[in-house]
């Protein structure tokens, strides 16, 4: 059997060839964004009055802090390199390796890291469904729709959490608002914890999942990913 260190740098190597696994990313943005922004549309903002709304906000920040996360889990613990989908995961393991990312404006980091984020694609055109086929209550196409929009925004958070010192981002983080870097950094220091990255508030729920479900990145994937020096370990953010 191929060793897992070899399986991943033949993915990255898959990854930064001309197959078209590193365009990928741009056509899924594209997607996740113009569903988006669909989604958004087809709210009956009307029917919801300011406290549901508020309500139904706060509803959606913690699904999608939660699923987030738990996406964040399965990623870090699988490693099927030679999968059609192999070099997707090879490149996303990099994010251990290269925790900062490059400096951007967190516009370009809420559209460029929504092209990761490949599951949003079938999220979301299910939910443009449902809002236009479906007698879905107007609270419930909002959540929907909201999770969909914060699952983007939960990239900025990780991303501000890694490259920014500002007072404001500072105050978010202190009020749960955005993903704490002392809340964070125990994920990077320790094994099979702390997935979460919106606002980390559903850690202990997904800890306690991980616990009983996977076996953790430190002694796997984070091995392998640390082990490669090829092409594609510059692409970070």
């Amino acid at each position: 059997m191929i060793a897992k260190e070899e399986q991943y740098a033949a993915a990255m190597r898959r990854y930064s060839s001309g197959l078209g696994y590193s365009r990928l990313g741009a056509l899924v943005s594209a997607v996740v964004i113009s569903l988006q922004a669909i989604s958004l549309s087809q709210v009956p903002w009307g029917s919801i009055a300011p406290p549901i709304y508020v309500l139904g906000f706060v509803i959606a920040y913690l699904l999608a802090d939660f699923v987030n996360g738990l996406v964040h889990m399965v990623m870090d613990n699988t490693d099927r390199y030679q999968s059609v989908v192999g070099p997707l995961i090879a490149a996303f393991h990099l994010h251990h390796k290269t925790p900062r990312y490059k400096d951007s404006n967190p516009l370009a980091i809420y559209v460029l890291e929504s092209g990761a984020k490949v599951w949003l694609v079938p999220y979301l055109g299910l939910v443009v469904y449902a809002q236009a086929n479906w007698a879905l209550p107007a609270v419930t196409s909002f959540v929907l729709a909201a999770v969909g929009v914060l699952s983007s925004v939960a990239e900025v958070s990780h991303y501000l959490c890694h490259n920014s010192t500002s007072r404001v981002v500072r105050l978010l983080q202190r009020l749960r608002l955005l993903l704490p870097p002392e809340h964070h950094a125990v994920h990077h220091s320790r094994d099979n914890t702390h997935y979460a990255f919106l606002n980390g508030v559903s850690d202990p729920l997904l800890n306690a999942i991980a616990r009983r479900t996977c076996q953790g990145y430190m002694s796997r994937s984070d091995l392998h990913a640390q082990s490669y020096e090829g092409p594609g370990t510059a692409n970070r953010g």
